[in-house]
């Protein structure tokens, strides 16, 4: 686990949800406060899969290298929200790793803001299983759900394996004229590595949704080596 980075998505007590999980499916679990283990080829060569929570922050070049060559190699890499779609902003070929870009969280309409809380960017919104992917092992079972956080507007490339999306409304005060469909779980395949993203997970809360839990925690199953 590496985790850090923006504290507004509470990266440390966020992971810990997943720990024991992680315990109990067999894993010996190692956690790392910066992106600096990435640059040690051998501790690298040695893990199954990476569950990374680290919002924006920086990544040293021999530390994305490191981190490029392990998922290349068959390490995983998995994780949610800004901790994986929004890391490493000024690094392009960390978001050519990824396939996809937190790009914006629409807020609610002015006069429903309180001024600067969170909660002024939390709509409520719908997680839309793709028909075409109901019996991927990460989705398999769920269905439809809603959510009531952040709205991920996504840019991402053709080359990710969308299993859920969620359509962000043109509303009559945005700048844009017509809804906008982003993925919001997706997969990626990456030398011998597989990549894991689900957009949701802005809070603890969101993370403990059931929807949630289930398909992050089957993400990283899926990601491991």
């Amino acid at each position: 686990m590496v985790r850090g980075g923006w504290e507004g998505h509470a990266p440390v007590q966020a992971t810990d949800l997943f720990r024991p999980f992680l315990v109990e499916q067999g894993f010996e679990v190692r956690v790392e406060d910066s992106p600096a283990v990435y640059a040690d080829a051998e501790s690298m060569a040695e893990l199954d899969v990476i569950v990374q929570c680290m919002t924006m922050s920086t990544i040293e070049r021999d530390e994305f290298d490191g981190l490029r060559a392990a998922v290349e190699a068959g390490t995983g890499l998995a994780g949610w929200h800004g901790g994986i779609a929004d890391s490493y902003r000024n690094t392009s070929d960390y978001l050519h790793l990824i396939g996809g870009q937190f790009a914006c969280h629409p807020p609610k309409p002015a006069e429903q803001r309180i001024g600067g809380d969170p909660s002024d960017n939390f709509l409520h919104y719908t997680v839309n299983i793709r028909a075409d992917q109901r019996d991927h092992p990460i989705v398999a079972g769920l269905a439809d759900f809603e959510l009531t956080t952040e709205q991920y507007w996504v840019l991402a490339d053709d080359y990710i394996d969308v299993l859920a999306t969620t359509t962000l409304e043109a509303r009559p005060w945005d700048p844009w004229h017509r809804p906008v469909t982003s993925p919001a779980v997706w997969t990626r395949d990456w030398g011998r590595g597989r990549i894991f993203v689900a957009t949701p997970g802005h809070s603890l809360d969101v993370l403990q949704d059931p929807n949630v839990r289930t398909i992050i925690e089957r993400g990283i199953l899926w990601a491991s080596r």
